[in-house]
């Protein structure tokens, strides 16, 4: 069968594929991909520019060893009697190369059939003027490890799957390199397939990290996100899409509860991921005064601190602080709530979406602090 095929959740161990798996024939789609070895114009273009582009990413490998300074954040530490500071974005004490974000993600509009943009991607995406910024591509890999993208394959796609062959995807050349064909919407598949007018084409959906480890497992060297447009085009090389599989949450959990809508539900789903183990980060760097290594906390004007996690090193790094990653586990966690009374909680991915958990809704992860010192009977 082939490697985009549907399949039920339960046969997954990816927790995107919850997201839409869908495939649009050729008559239901209003848009026009490109064959897989046919690239737009506009695509060899943007692909053109992947080697000056790649160079950044790739030094993402090694950003998390070099560190600059300490930040601390002001004004995330209201109380539930105050909701209108509690929802407000937590303000940088000092300039960043980028503020932390909304709390809660936008409602992604429905441009393609049954199935809703990407609209944290085409978001980040929407930031690039130009050439992107080493920064801005931090953001839009960060923001990529969500949901689903858009691709192009030749033919159709439902009748391929059907038959158990293989699709093939459109792709951009780059001298010997592949480059995968990728979108964060109906609109921007809509701008390629009025670049090239091939319309031969089918437009599909598929959870990020399976088209990750395609790409990884594959012949390709990367992929270009949004080809077509002027601006708010990416260029993603497999050293950075290698990096981001490694150290990702095999099934996404803070990360999607924190994408997903809200509801009176998402605290405890991330604290059952907090305890579950899944994979956190804290921002270490050495203290402004020449000391020893500090943890970076959020403060609010009213004294309240909130420790910030993070659910991957690339939600910190496009904070551009220069902060540390630093793997923390959940016991590890749970002790220094445990130690540290002063602590109000914790403040999870401030680059946003985000979430502010208290003590109260953290009881869990606290809990376990106290089994792990109890006597042995």
């Amino acid at each position: 069968m082939a490697l985009f095929s549907r399949r039920k959740k339960s046969d997954s161990d990816d927790a995107s594929t919850d997201r839409p798996d869908t495939v649009i024939e050729p008559g239901e789609q209003p848009v026009d991909p490109a064959g897989p070895s046919d690239a737009a114009p506009a695509a060899q273009a943007n692909a053109a520019a992947a080697p000056a582009q790649a160079e950044a990413p790739a030094q993402a490998e090694t950003t998390p060893t070099v560190g600059i300074s300490m930040s601390s954040f002001r004004g995330v530490g209201a109380g539930p009697e105050t909701p209108a500071e509690a929802s407000a974005p937590p303000t940088a004490a000092r300039p960043s190369a980028r503020q932390p974000g909304a709390m809660v993600a936008p409602e992604a509009p429905e441009t393609l059939p049954g199935l809703r943009d990407n609209v944290l991607l085409s978001n980040a995406l929407a930031e690039i003027v130009g050439q992107a910024e080493p920064a801005q591509l931090l953001n839009v890999a960060r923001q990529l490890l969500q949901g689903h993208v858009f691709l192009r394959v030749k033919g159709d796609a439902r009748a391929l799957m059907a038959e158990g062959k293989d699709l093939p995807l459109a792709v951009a050349n780059n001298g010997d390199e592949q480059l995968v064909l990728g979108y964060s919407g109906g609109m921007a598949l809509r701008a390629s397939v009025e670049a090239d007018g091939d319309r031969d084409t089918s437009a599909m959906a598929q959870p990020v990290l399976t088209l990750l480890r395609h790409i990884i497992d594959g012949p390709y060297g990367g992929m270009v996100l949004n080809p077509a447009a002027a601006d708010g085009r990416a260029v993603l090389p497999k050293p950075l899409l290698e990096r981001m599989i490694a150290e990702v949450d095999p099934q996404l959990r803070i990360k999607t509860a924190l994408c997903d809508a809200r509801s009176e539900s998402t605290a405890s789903t991330v604290v059952e991921a907090i305890v579950a183990d899944a994979p956190m980060w804290i921002a270490v760097n050495q203290t402004e005064e020449g000391g020893p290594m500090g943890v970076a906390e959020s403060r609010a004007a009213t004294g309240e601190r909130f420790l910030e996690v993070f659910s991957h090193p690339l939600e910190l790094l496009a904070l551009g602080r220069g902060d540390q990653p630093l793997p923390i586990r959940t016991m590890q966690l749970a002790k220094a709530l445990s130690q540290d009374a002063g602590l109000t909680g914790i403040l999870i991915d401030p680059a946003g979406p985000w979430i502010r958990l208290g003590r109260d809704e953290l009881g869990p992860v606290v809990a376990l602090a106290a089994e792990d010192d109890a006597p042995i009977a």
